[in-house]
């Protein structure tokens, strides 16, 4: 009987699957993106929220500071006039008392500036608007770590950016490059590593790292290679973690000052169609009209064309003003009567 043979069995094909390294590097390399562009993506916000203090404060200068001279101006004619009348005016002192209550209320009602007396002007002069008042203050800035600082002991994340810096300095120094061409590419980079160091910039560094493909040569087969790269993404990772962190609190602390409010109630009149700055440019006019009529009433008396018992009256606007307030008052009492 013949002998049977089995049929020979065919070869089927084996996938390798990936190494535990492998996975671990696929995820290091994953998180590492992405922290990289969270840490972009909340430069960009922080810088933008800066500038746009910077836009408003300047605007606001510009287009309110004609006004505020108008109204610096109006309220040194009225103490002018007021010290003349009290100096040079032959008056009974009764009167001259009442006089100076009614320039003291002025005062106190913030229509002028205050005077400590009738020689020296007070260092909280009202109405002072000056060019440093649209700086941000230095405190609101981005701060610039002092990586060099002999005296203060480096932190592990200082010197782990110094050391990235110090590398890519090595190979982009200009000085280096063996031609025109090369030097001159080399120079605009290293501005830019430079810029990246003096702010404490980590994912910029290693973003230019990564542009110019300047890393490290892995060689995917070796398993030990695969680890270096691990450790050093786990290193990178931590720092940039940290940086992020640091650029969320810096945003926070800037929306939390005065300048940040402002910007915020800037953004939220603008959606309604309104222009904030026209509607101060506005309240500044209507100041101006006030302090205007004040002055022309003082300048009356000081002129003659009023009587002092006119004078001791006191200037209309200010009885216009205050029956206002008062029907204000009485209309939000009324209003929380009916609630």
């Amino acid at each position: 009987m013949p002998r049977r043979t089995s049929a020979p069995k065919r070869a089927t094909a084996t996938t390798l699957a990936p190494s535990t390294v492998h996975i671990r590097l696929e995820g290091l390399e994953t998180q590492h993106q992405r922290l990289l562009t969270q840490i972009k993506k909340k430069r960009t916000e922080l810088n933008n929220f800066v500038e746009q203090i910077h836009s408003i404060a300047t605007q606001l200068y510009q287009r309110t500071t004609p006004n505020f001279q108008k109204i610096k101006a109006l309220n040194e004619e009225i103490h002018i006039l007021f010290k003349e009348i009290l100096t040079k005016k032959k008056l009974a002192k009764q009167t001259k008392h009442k006089i100076a209550q009614i320039y003291h209320n002025l005062q106190v009602a913030g229509i002028i500036s205050r005077k400590v007396d009738d020689e020296e002007d007070t260092e909280d002069e009202l109405f002072e608007f000056n060019e440093q008042e649209k700086e941000i203050p230095h405190e609101y800035h981005q701060p610039q770590p002092e990586l060099e600082s002999p005296s203060a002991a480096r932190t592990d994340e200082s010197k782990k950016i110094r050391s990235y810096f110090l590398r890519l300095a090595e190979i982009f120094h200009p000085d280096k490059a063996t031609d025109s061409e090369t030097q001159i590419r080399h120079t605009e980079i290293m501005k830019e590593i430079n810029k990246a160091y003096q702010e404490g910039d980590l994912a910029r560094l290693l973003e230019i790292e990564k542009k110019h493909q300047v890393g490290e040569i892995i060689d995917s087969n070796s398993e030990d290679d695969l680890t270096r790269k691990c450790i050093r993404l786990e290193q990178q990772n931590e720092l940039l973690k940290t940086q992020y962190e640091t650029l969320k609190q810096e945003l926070r602390s800037i929306k939390n000052t005065p300048e940040g409010a402002i910007v915020s109630e800037y953004k939220k009149v603008k959606k309604k169609g309104f222009d904030p700055i026209d509607e101060i440019s506005l309240e500044i006019e209507s100041q101006i009209k006030i302090v205007s009529q004040i002055r022309d009433y003082v300048k009356d008396f000081h002129l003659a064309k009023m009587t002092i018992k006119e004078f001791l009256c006191g200037p209309a606007v200010l009885r216009s003003i205050n029956q206002s307030m008062i029907e204000d008052f009485l209309d939000q009492i009324l209003e929380e009567m009916d609630e």
